[in-house]
């Protein structure tokens, strides 16, 4: 579906102010505007990003009463779990904790509950189990702030609780014997967009502080919590929270922590995913090189491997998980794409143009990997999507996905058909369900109505937010640095999308990356040219203008850096007709012969 581009105002006084103030080229000063950045202690925090920064881990509300309990377990030599969650955050939440207390030689394990028999988060069984086998201390990382019956059973049992979490809770707060969360009601803590291993990195630094009676930890200690912040520096990025505030801090230095303080695991993982020859890791490559193969592991049902190559301390051990994880990794990329084909096919024979959401089905779908299908979807129709995994055997209630689009609440369009649902939940950009398969066809037409009333007209076409238009000869190394000083992007703080108008192909484009979904041409304007790359855009292919034709495209510059060599080049994200001015809405009939359908 063509999109709208949507050219970012700006107040060019404003712009002129914040140049002069924070001594940056005009082009940062515009970002710093267009992100609401006007005050000049902000932008100075912003662009230093100092770890003094961080605030004092006793703030977050939970902490103090949690490290003392956990101390005083750790001294007493009680048995202590730490209970995780199969996500690329909860595996790092839970290796933070873990290497804390053995760094304390706490009596500590770890436990993470099947996707599959099991589910998110705390269940009855598990705690049980851990109760029987003399487990006196169970401390949740990334889950449990939900789990209301669950912390009653721990209680009956006589099971210590702490519940460290940072997802959306319900009416009623579980009764464990510590809460920790940064949107505790009434806590008032300033920034509640922490992730799971965010808020576990804080308990972990304040459980360091409180043993060692000062700031100035042990050496040991110093090394374990230098790692922690190269963790949850990933877990921040996997879990796609927003890169302000704390999490940008810790991003921005833990990435390097993660290089060379992460372990056996981490750095064959690095070499798998072809990141070490860089001279330092950049957020996306966290994004969409690292997080992957690690959440692959859990959509495979094999959190446990990811979990012990972020714990184990035998080297040759981590070095083989990794190359495990990998070949995970691989088989959930075939998967993904059979599901990808087979879900597009179904959407194009069964769909209409205006049906305002997409309700699949199928018994030969993975379960583990439709939420990342549904994600592609949604992004490419530019509507709601539900994937729904039947189970072979018919035997136990299909598990569906929910993605939905920006600005929309999918969660409230769910929440409208849960009378024909086992369970339901999630967020307003994504959630999950479990549906008995004869009610499937009823929840579709339910699940299409609900989007449609509550769908406003402007979400039901896509829009690209640009920044502003440039020229190639513009974009040179020097360029690409100066819109660094706002990195780590992410989510939140999105990679400025810039966009050139009346450029050309040098030469036909070539396909790239595996299965060649990608492709990489050379643009030309006047006498620049760039390289640049389109991710997923094999299908630009067919429509993109004969070579010399021009064009526009909008873009996000980059550093490529290979084997050493530095050079500029641009990742495209979309493009249009030449003849049309950028800053107009494409009309329809021009767009439907330039796209995809």
């Amino acid at each position: 579906m063509p999109k709208r581009w949507q050219l970012e105002p700006h107040d060019d006084a404003a712009v002129g102010r914040r140049e002069r103030a924070a001594g940056v080229s005009s082009i940062v000063a515009r970002l710093l505007v267009a992100r609401g950045l006007t005050d000049p202690d902000a932008v100075r925090t912003f662009l230093a990003g100092k770890m003094a920064d961080l605030r004092d881990p006793d703030l977050l509300p939970g902490v103090p009463a949690a490290a003392e309990r956990i101390l005083a377990a750790v001294r007493a030599g009680r048995p202590i779990v730490v209970y995780g969650d199969y996500d690329a955050d909860g595996m790092c939440a839970t290796a933070i904790l873990v290497e804390c207390l053995r760094a304390l030689d706490a009596q500590v394990d770890w436990y993470v509950p099947d996707r599959f028999e099991e589910g998110y988060g705390l269940n009855r069984e598990a705690l049980e189990t851990l109760h029987a086998r003399g487990t006196a201390l169970v401390v949740t990382v990334d889950c449990g702030i939900a789990s209301v019956a669950e912390a009653a059973r721990a209680r009956e049992l006589g099971l210590e609780l702490v519940i460290t979490d940072h997802h959306a809770f319900g009416e009623t707060l579980p009764e464990a014997d510590v809460l920790v969360h940064p949107r505790l009601p009434g806590a008032g803590y300033p920034f509640g967009e922490l992730c799971g291993a965010g808020v576990a990195f804080k308990l972990a630094w304040a459980i360091a502080v409180r043993h060692c009676g000062a700031r100035q930890v042990t050496p040991r200690l110093r090394e374990v919590l230098l790692r922690g912040i190269g963790l949850a520096a990933l877990g921040t990025v996997a879990d796609v929270v927003p890169l302000l505030d704390e999490n940008r801090i810790t991003v921005r230095h833990g990435l390097e922590s993660l290089r060379l303080k992460g372990g056996a695991g981490i750095a064959r993982l690095v070499e798998l995913a072809k990141l070490h020859e860089k001279s330092r890791l950049e957020s996306e490559d966290v994004a969409f090189r690292l997080a992957p193969r690690l959440n692959a592991a859990g959509r495979l049902g094999q959190a446990a491997f990811g979990i012990e190559l972020l714990t184990t301390p035998d080297s040759a051990r981590a070095v083989q998980l990794a190359d495990w994880i990998h070949e995970l990794n691989d088989q959930r990329d075939g998967l993904e794409r059979s599901i990808l084909l087979s879900a597009s096919k179904q959407a194009k024979e069964t769909c209409g143009s205006d049906d305002a959401a997409l309700v699949l089905a199928d018994r030969g779908w993975h379960a583990g990997v439709i939420g990342i299908v549904a994600g592609r979807l949604a992004e490419k129709w530019h509507r709601p999507v539900v994937l729904v995994a039947q189970d072979p055997h018919q035997g136990r209630p299909a598990i569906g996905s929910v993605r939905g689009i920006p600005g929309f609440d999918v969660h409230a369009a769910l929440m409208a058909c849960r009378h024909l649902l086992v369970t339901c939940g999630g967020h307003a950009a994504a959630a999950g369900l479990r549906i008995e398969d004869g009610r499937i066809g009823e929840f579709r037409r339910a699940f299409r109505d609900a989007v449609d009333a509550r769908l406003p007209a402007a979400l039901r076409r896509p829009g690209l937010r640009i920044d502003g238009e440039t020229t190639l000869a513009a974009l040179t190394l020097d360029t690409a640095a100066e819109l660094d000083r706002l990195a780590p992007f992410g989510q939140g703080n999105r990679r400025p999308v810039l966009c050139a108008s009346e450029v050309h192909l040098a030469e036909p484009p070539r396909l790239m990356g595996g299965g060649g979904r990608h492709i990489a041409m050379t643009l030309v304007q006047h006498a620049a040219r760039i390289r640049g790359v389109a991710f997923g855009g094999a299908d630009w292919l067919p429509h993109l203008p004969a070579v010399g034709s021009p064009f526009h495209v909008a873009f996000k510059p980059k550093v490529n850096e290979f084997r050493g060599r530095r050079t500029a080049e641009v990742e495209l994200v979309d493009w249009r007709p030449a003849g049309i001015d950028i800053g107009i809405d494409l009309p329809d009939p021009v767009a439907a012969a330039a796209t995809m359908p």
